[in-house]
């Protein structure tokens, strides 16, 4: 039986280091930090007690013990004095402005009021203190984008004052950014010191002050460019609308636009970030052989303090007849810690193949091919995307075509498309006409259906015969019944009892007829942040997707997510929902915290590192969102309007590598549209792409309640599993009884049909199967390992109450307990206890009204006698009360009862308890 250890403080430590080299210095003058030891600080601003670890949503919702505030570890360090008379005024005004919680789900305001600081007060701290310290406090998450708005893409007026007022009387201000996302930096000039923090999870204070004093040097870099204004990005226009995104721009996302059309729009590059030292990069060596591009490049630190530099490859293409931008990441890496006077060689290899540009029009002579133009592509080498200088050439004598592909996820839509042309003050921007869809997709796919074998009935083959190699994976499924087939497509959740309790859902084994064949329930659980567990079991929260990223170092973040890849055996988690890949598109969107980068690349080299670190130990992770997810305001309706370089360049690029180069082997498509087809039915995606061109070899996923349909001229809805079958998408997620067809999908009607075939649900059997059969369920069920994992360093916090001293309330069968009036708010418990004249399985009902929107996930558990007995999840039901029921068996005949909610939003009437079974015993 294998052996799994956790090392809880080795997990920590990784966590606090990511965060320290996350952290982005974008100003620091007078050599503002570090602090130097024996400072005397004057912290303002409310964030100082209200540290955002995360964004909100599924990706936010990681239950921790503790999370260490900046504030905190400030405290801590006996070389740094705060400012104890500004301490205890902020903690004053707190106390009588606490901190908004919010209602329900995306309900939390983005910011916190902030106190209103005085001339006097700060006058006060001035003549106490050597140097002021600003936190500044944002989050944002899922169902609700940002909006650029004071106090959220904006500053507020009072966050303004105070920065204003405080950098006219200190020589030296930091102004620490505890944020998920890019914010507004009009301000920028007026403090000496500025850093992105971004939001670190539970060690994020810890790895924050470390930079802060010095113990590191910061070498986190920029995953996003800052422009000047919201309205500099061209995605802005079209940005939040509720039915179409039109992808105006085109390829020319972020720095891809800005180091092409508008250079002076910038504040902060792509890629930049300052250090405590210095350092000078040299080029040694280039050469190219057979297409390949060799880069030697020499760091040496000449500064006075050991610290880290991150070297950026560019690629800048000929113009050619696609048009392209005059710089594109193709390579990075990061150096070890250099002390002082040493240096470091860094070795690239970069193959021209990855210069190649799509060209969807056919104005090359090559329709749906990548092809490299002919001219000169040239090599910039650099530590951020403004400041890399030209290293090599490489003249492309004639057009090559790399890859014949074929027209796929084409739009239908009509748009004209950004594209550059060599004006007289340089490179200008045009707009041409997108090429639209020429093929019949319902024809290529009717063409292109799987094979259907037929019903052998039950030959006795259990999925345990399959992988002892003692039978075929084929001749296994075709043992299951038309109603297994449609049952085994069917996630089961939230909260599956089949599974770790408190987790987002079970698949695969998801019925007692599915169990005897041997198909055990595979676990996923959300998400990027951490593993979220609903009914109150701790988890560890990571640093986030933009911090993550913003280390720029794939070593530390795939030695961080195999303990990430440990936690989940610990929990028995078989995927992780996530990471979350999509691309800052605009820094409006809500979700940006989750994802990496603006650019595609990084993305990509992320979203491996993770997938790396969790392959160690056996356990994956689930690709999201499929594909071009770059918006939260209406996310279940849009349709983004995009062409197809686009998505082959841009938003699939980042998926692709984590195919190829990470072995991804589950993926989770979105709630919206590409071009009229939402991706939970799109064939062109889900099979021609991905399977076909990609090599995928996966399952592939709904996201949580979403809409289907077959074509762009149909509205789409919940129950069209048929679709999904059809586009190879394996699973929708989430059903409450999937034997039953609780939630009336269309998959057996379709079936009788025609409209699906057997064998695509053949297909789909045989992708949630074979990921099954690799994954630690199956070990689980085998014996193989049984789930345990040694944990050192950590004490178990999983929600345990004590036993109080309760008045029980006796209930006859189908009475109910008014809950009328209780707390329901985010964290919140309720205890109670009843007495029960017969022991054995109960239906319990939960009755309650939410005004939350309809995808909205409200958690309630129900412990019975300190055990997790069923998880309540309400979605927003207009205000209407609605009920739901779970099983619980009551061995006892007095049971000490705790409901505990998870998020708030929720009202709740009352619960009845039923018998619901013939065995009983009296008195226990």
């Amino acid at each position: 039986m294998k052996q799994y250890t956790l090392d809880w403080k080795r997990y920590e430590e990784l966590a606090r280091q990511a965060v320290a080299e996350g952290v982005v210095l974008v100003k620091n003058e007078h050599k503002t930090l570090p602090l130097q030891s024996g400072t005397k600080l004057a912290v303002f601003g409310r964030s100082q007690f209200h540290y955002y670890k995360s964004g909100t949503g599924s990706g936010g919702m990681v239950n921790v013990g503790h999370v260490t505030t900046p504030l905190e570890a400030l405290r801590e360090r006996t070389d740094i004095h705060i400012n104890e008379s500004l301490y205890t005024t902020y903690e004053e005004w707190v106390k009588e402005n606490p901190f908004d919680q919010g209602v329900g789900w995306a309900g939390e305001p983005w910011s916190q009021q902030e106190m209103d600081v005085t001339d006097e007060l700060v006058e006060q701290a001035a003549q106490e203190s050597d140097v002021a310290l600003i936190m500044i406090g944002r989050t944002a998450g899922e169902d609700r984008d940002n909006t650029a708005d004071p106090g959220s893409y904006l500053l507020t007026d009072i966050e303004h004052a105070m920065i204003e007022r405080v950098t006219k009387r200190f020589n030296k201000t930091v102004v620490v950014l505890n944020v998920g996302n890019i914010i507004d930096m009009k301000w920028a000039n007026e403090p000496s010191a500025i850093l992105y923090a971004w939001q670190g999870g539970m060690e994020g204070g810890k790895g924050l002050v470390d930079v802060l004093v010095g113990d590191v040097s910061p070498s986190g870099k920029l995953t996003d460019t800052i422009a000047r204004s919201i309205e500099d990005y061209p995605s802005t226009k079209n940005f939040g609308h509720a039915d179409k995104g039109i992808y105006q721009e085109d390829i020319y996302v972020g720095y891809r636009y800005f180091e092409t059309f508008a250079k002076d729009d910038v504040l902060y590059p792509f890629g930049f970030g300052l250090s405590y030292t210095t350092f000078k990069t040299e080029v040694k060596q280039t050469k190219e052989v057979d297409g390949i591009l060799t880069v030697d490049v020499e760091v040496t630190n000449t500064g006075d303090c050991d610290g880290k530099e991150v070297v950026q490859l560019y690629v800048e293409k000929p113009q050619g007849k696609l048009g392209n931008p005059l710089r594109s990441l193709v390579a990075f890496e990061k150096t070890l810690l250099l002390e002082p006077s040493e240096r470091q060689t860094l070795s690239f290899n970069v193959h021209m193949t990855d210069f190649a540009s799509y060209d969807d029009s056919g104005v090359t002579g090559h329709e749906s091919s990548f092809v490299l133009e002919a001219g000169t592509y040239r090599l910039y080498v650099g530590t951020d995307v403004r400041s890399a200088s030209l290293a090599l050439e490489v003249e492309q004598q004639e057009q090559r075509v790399l890859e014949t592909l074929s027209e796929n996820m084409a739009p239908v839509l009509p748009f004209e498309r950004m594209k550059p042309i060599q004006g007289e003050q340089g490179i200008e921007v045009v707009y041409e006409s997108t090429p639209l869809r020429a093929v019949d997709v319902e024809t290529r796919y009717l063409e292109e259906r799987p094979e259907t074998r037929p019903f052998t009935d039950d030959q006795g083959i259990k999925l345990s015969d399959v992988y002892h190699g003692k039978a075929s994976l084929d001749a296994f499924l075709d043992q299951l019944t038309d109603e297994d087939l449609a049952t085994i497509v069917r996630g089961q959740g939230m909260n599956s009892p089949r599974v770790t309790p408190g987790t987002a859902a079970a698949f695969g084994g998801v019925s007692d007829r599915l169990n005897e064949l041997e198909i055990p329930a595979a676990c996923c659980a959300d998400g990027p942040s951490g593993i979220r567990m609903d009914i109150g079991t701790k988890a560890f929260a990571l640093p986030n997707g933009t911090l993550l990223a913003s280390t720029f170092n794939v070593d530390l973040v795939e030695d961080l997510f195999e303990m990430t890849g440990l936690e989940m055996r610990k929990n028995r988690v078989d995927t992780l929902l996530g990471p979350g890949m999509n691309i800052h598109r605009n820094p409006l969107n809500g979700r940006n915290f989750e994802y990496f980068s603006e650019d595609p690349h990084l993305t990509g080299k992320m979203a491996v590192a993770q997938l790396n670190g969790m392959h160690r130990v056996g356990v994956t992770g689930t690709l999201k969102h499929f594909s071009a997810n770059n918006q939260e305001a209406h996310r279940h309706d849009i349709d983004s309007v995009v062409s197809e370089r686009a998505l082959r360049e841009i938003y699939l690029k980042g998926f692709e590598m984590a195919v190829k180069e990470g072995r991804a082997s589950s993926i989770m498509t979105t709630y919206g549209a590409v071009n009229g087809i939402w991706t939970a039915g799109l064939y062109d995606q889900n099979t021609r792409i991905l399977r076909d061109e990609w090599g995928f070899e996966g399952i592939v996923m709904t996201d949580w309640w979403a809409k289907v349909n077959f074509r762009e001229d149909e509205s789409a809805n919940r129950q069209n599993t048929a679709a999904m079958v059809r586009s190879q998408n394996d699973l929708y997620m989430v059903v409450d009884r999937p034997d039953l067809n609780s939630f009336e999908d269309n998959t057996m009607a379709s079936l009788e049909e025609g409209v699906v075939t057997r064998g695509e649900l053949l297909r789909s059997a045989r992708n949630i199967c074979s990921f099954i059969l690799k994954s630690p369920a199956m070990e689980r069920l085998l014996g193989i390992h049984d789930g345990s994992v040694e944990v050192l360093g950590f004490e178990d916090e999983t929600n345990q109450q004590d036993a109080f001293e309760l008045d029980y309330q006796h209930l006859e069968n189908g009475e109910h307990v008014d809950l009328s009036g209780i707390d329901t708010s985010t964290g919140n418990t309720h205890v109670f206890a009843i007495s029960v004249d017969q022991t054995g399985t109960y239906d319990i009902t939960l009755t309650a009204r939410s005004n939350a929107g309809e995808l909205a996930q409200m958690p309630v558990t129900l412990f019975a006698n300190n055990i997790p007995g069923a998880t309540f999840t309400f979605n927003g039901t207009d205000g209407e009360w609605v009920t739901q029921t779970k099983q619980v068996f009551f061995l006892n005949q007095h049971n000490y009862l705790q409901l505990y909610f998870a998020l708030s939003g929720l009202e709740v009437k009352d619960v009845s308890f039923t018998l619901a079974d013939e065995f009983s015993m009296k008195n226990g």
